[in-house]
């Protein structure tokens, strides 16, 4: 089955660009999205084919927010994750299947001059605590937009980044944690060494033409499910965001 994620930049202007009509045509079991900017009441958006959505929306209007689109009804949805104090900007929807837990995250931008990276850091250790306490009964893919590249190879212009939002030492790290615990960057394990594969492009200075880019957001698939995955990658023809969706096939 095919698993898609993409950070939209705001749903309403995806959807003039035409979100639906490639939702329509991906072929994806799920669809999860992130940075809807929709205040909860103030959109009604159904997709033909996915008879089961859910929302999280951010306290702040136009703010951040994440859903799931899926033609799976999940056994169970939850939202946010275990301190109330990440749970106001709808960072998070974790759905459980038969076979796996499903969690979309939206993680927080760390800001210029990292003026939000305790707030990131933290986040980032709730995930992880959320994540191990999941992989307890079945296994996990996270999926989502998490404001990080990982490598040299995962952004065009490491040097002039380095220490920026996104790059910096301390949130490579805390990636890194996360992985070493048992979760798979499906992308690299697939293609370890394939350069200019980026998901995210500054509107600025035509960085979507020159592929001037950053590859921030992925398909994280716990160990337990590894044998199960076939393929993953991104689908950066498709326009409609600054970001790309990325995908994960996997047997599930």
């Amino acid at each position: 089955m095919r698993l898609i994620s993409w950070n939209v930049n705001g749903i309403r202007s995806c959807i003039s660009k035409g979100f639906l009509d490639f939702a329509a045509s991906s072929n994806a079991e799920i669809i999860a999205i992130q940075e809807v900017k929709a205040s909860e009441g103030a959109l009604q958006l159904e997709i033909p084919g996915y008879n089961h959505s859910y929302f999280s929306y951010a306290d702040k209007k136009g703010y951040s927010g994440t859903a799931i689109f899926t033609k799976i009804e999940p056994i169970s949805v939850s939202y946010g994750l275990g301190d109330d104090v990440f749970n106001h900007e709808g960072r998070v929807i974790t759905l459980e299947y038969e076979n796996c837990y499903f969690i979309t995250a939206y993680v927080p931008n760390s800001q210029n001059e990292l003026k939000r990276i305790d707030f990131r850091l933290a986040f980032d250790e709730a995930l992880r605590n959320h994540i191990a306490k999941l992989r307890k009964s079945k296994g996990v893919i996270l999926t989502g937009d998490l404001n990080v590249a990982r490598h040299p190879i995962d952004l065009k212009n490491p040097k002039s980044n380095e220490g920026h939002a996104g790059y910096s030492q301390q949130e490579r790290e805390s990636f890194e944690k996360l992985l070493s615990s048992g979760m798979i960057d499906s992308f690299r394990h697939f293609y370890p060494d394939q350069e200019g594969a980026y998901s995210w492009w500054s509107y600025m200075f035509h960085a979507r033409e020159k592929n001037a880019g950053w590859r921030i957001d992925y398909f994280l698939v716990s160990e337990e499910l590894a044998d199960r995955m076939e393929d993953a990658g991104i689908l950066s023809s498709i326009m409609g965001s600054d970001h790309a969706p990325v995908f994960l096939d996997i047997n599930l």
